[in-house]
């Protein structure tokens, strides 16, 4: 599939809504570090926030306090998340058990 060839505007626009993006994730993997937020507040937010919901599970839990690579692979097998699902396509039970994990 050939890319759609876009106006100097129009890139200029997406690049810019593409920096907001990045911009607001890194916000928000900060206050999930520092714990400033808790897991269910951003997934509650993830529902309206289409940044946010887009994120993958794996980065979002790896922005967890104590929580690296391996300990996020290895919730994820449990729960039985796919490594490259995002957070709006987590299931209720999938949400539910990441909650009663992480807070």
């Amino acid at each position: 599939m050939a890319l759609p060839v876009l106006t100097q505007e129009q890139r200029a626009d997406a690049l810019a809504r593409a920096a907001r993006a990045r911009t607001r994730r890194a916000e928000v993997k900060v206050s999930l570090k520092n714990g400033s937020m808790r897991l269910s507040e951003f997934l509650d937010a993830a529902k309206d926030d289409e940044v946010l919901g887009k994120m993958k599970v794996v980065s979002l839990l790896q922005s967890m306090p104590r929580v690296g690579a391996t300990t996020a692979g290895a919730v994820m097998a449990e729960v039985g998340i796919s490594s490259s699902r995002r957070v709006r396509g987590l299931g209720a039970h999938q949400r539910a058990e990441l909650v009663r994990r992480f807070g």
